[in-house]
């Protein structure tokens, strides 16, 4: 039986759409990151109002590689993390389903698969459907950074095969000095990409992550107004 693709879950058709998304303007808290409890929709509840989201471009090392799984770690060392993103219909804000939602991101050292030293591998990559409530789920590393950007994650909303969302989605940076103090990130030094000094960064897609067992969830809601 063939593997099951995203191509295969996208909603036909090309309906114009304005993305936005849910977020937080507040400042950062001071105090160590809160422990996730509850479900992750309690996490998401928190995000704030729907605003417009800023489209973002989608780098030099995106790779069309249609392959749907939630762990898209294979064997890449790196603090866990999970991932949750919830797309949002406006004005209402309601839970779009059934929508894939793919995303990619650099290895602790700050490689992409498909590129450079690892041109023949697909890892931290992939996509999920949203489910009845909008929400998409991976299991993941938290991503190393590499020379001249902040910490990010890209992500793209599928909404038809000829409409999609892409943009990227940023830390708070006290959660990246928290992880970056510890192996595997300790191999390497000279970090000059912060998020104060990075041409994309957009505060508005800022994940808001928290500690979850032995390793981090971060969340965001994203929205799409099909008008």
């Amino acid at each position: 039986m063939a593997p099951f693709t995203r191509r295969q879950a996208l909603i036909t058709g090309g309906t114009a759409f304005l993305a936005a998304a849910c977020t937080t303007t507040e400042t950062p808290d001071p105090k160590p990151l809160p422990t996730h409890s509850g479900d992750v929709k309690q996490l998401l509840d928190r995000a704030g109002t729907c605003a417009l989201t800023p489209q973002q471009t989608a780098g030099p090392y995106y790779l069309d590689v249609d392959s749907v799984r939630a762990d898209i770690r294979e064997d890449r060392p790196g603090a866990k993390l999970r991932v949750a993103l919830r797309v949002q219909d406006l004005p209402g804000c309601t839970p779009v389903p059934n929508v894939m939602v793919e995303i990619w991101h650099a290895d602790a050292g700050g490689v992409y698969s498909g590129f450079e030293s690892a041109k023949s591998e697909r890892f931290l990559r992939g996509s999920q459907p949203t489910n009845a409530d909008g929400i998409a789920e991976f299991t993941t590393i938290y991503p190393g950074w590499y020379r001249g950007r902040t910490v990010h994650i890209h992500f793209k909303v599928h909404l038809s095969e000829q409409t999609e969302l892409t943009s990227q989605l940023y830390f708070d940076e006290r959660v990246s000095e928290a992880v970056f103090e510890k192996p595997p990130y300790t191999n390497r030094d000279g970090r000059n990409g912060l998020n104060d000094s990075d041409s994309l960064f957009n505060e508005r897609l800022v994940m808001t992550t928290v500690q979850d067992g032995d390793g981090y969830l971060a969340a965001l809601t994203l929205g799409v107004n099909a008008g």
